[in-house]
């Protein structure tokens, strides 16, 4: 596989979600190897055992709208902002109090994050990338409240490019299809499911957290300079299947 090439030294950039082996961790290294100074956040105690001595770690509650408040008060400087946080549990959102957990981290917790570091972005005219889904597209009978979050990430991207481009922040989103992360892991375990989605995804495999890291370094440089308000699929062709 092909590694794009990017140079973001002297870059300051925060992924809030990336404390476990998945697409926020991807992103997070992505963007230390091509020189970005990288701060993550996670809602464990620690990050993956072989990210500690890579990052330095904030343990976030991306719910607590306070606490999101004080990381940005104590964080000097920031030129992109990567919004990974997300829950999902396949076959168990119907539950109420559940939809409504995964909805405030998801949604909210990227309303939260954006908003208290837009006056960080726009001293920087820096770059926000939202994580959605593939799901912002269609239903999701066993991840109703995943999918209704994500949607709703979608368009809060489109909203927040429009509000906040006079503050020359730009403001994406990519949404992923099926990748092998540890959110994933239970899913995995159904072979029906693993075979169902290797047929109907065009390039017959699911994605790696590199394929997602990849399109997010290109969404926050210089060479996406004019877009800004758009989701990206990365998704092997599944959604157009």
């Amino acid at each position: 596989m092909n590694n794009p090439t990017f140079d973001f030294t002297g870059t300051n950039v925060l992924v809030v979600g990336a404390s476990r082996a998945g697409i926020g961790a991807a992103i997070a290294r992505a963007f230390q190897d091509a020189g970005a100074n990288v701060e993550i956040t996670g809602a464990e105690p620690a990050p993956a055992a072989e990210d500690a001595a890579r990052f330095k770690y904030h343990q976030l509650d991306v719910t607590n709208l306070d606490a999101v408040r004080a990381l940005a008060a104590a964080t000097p400087s920031l030129d992109i902002l990567v919004n990974c946080a997300a829950i999902t549990s396949r076959g168990e959102e119907m539950a109420p109090a559940f939809f409504q957990k995964v909805v405030d981290v998801n949604l909210f917790g990227t309303f939260r994050t954006a908003e208290a570091f837009h006056d960080h972005l726009k001293a920087k005219s820096g770059v926000l990338i939202n994580i959605a889904s593939m799901y912002a597209q269609f239903g999701s009978p066993r991840n109703p409240a995943y999918g209704a979050s994500k949607a709703a990430v979608k368009q809060l991207t489109q909203s927040l490019a429009i509000a906040w481009a006079p503050d020359g922040i730009r403001v994406n989103a990519v949404a992923p299809g099926f990748i092998v992360t540890e959110q994933s892991a239970r899913s995995r375990t159904d072979p029906n499911h693993v075979a169902a989605v290797n047929l109907r995804t065009p390039m017959a495999r699911w994605g790696q957290p590199a394929d997602i890291a990849g399109p997010v370094l290109f969404l926050a440089s210089q060479a996406a300079a004019f877009i800004t308000g758009t989701c990206l699929a990365i998704d092997g062709g599944y959604s157009i299947a």
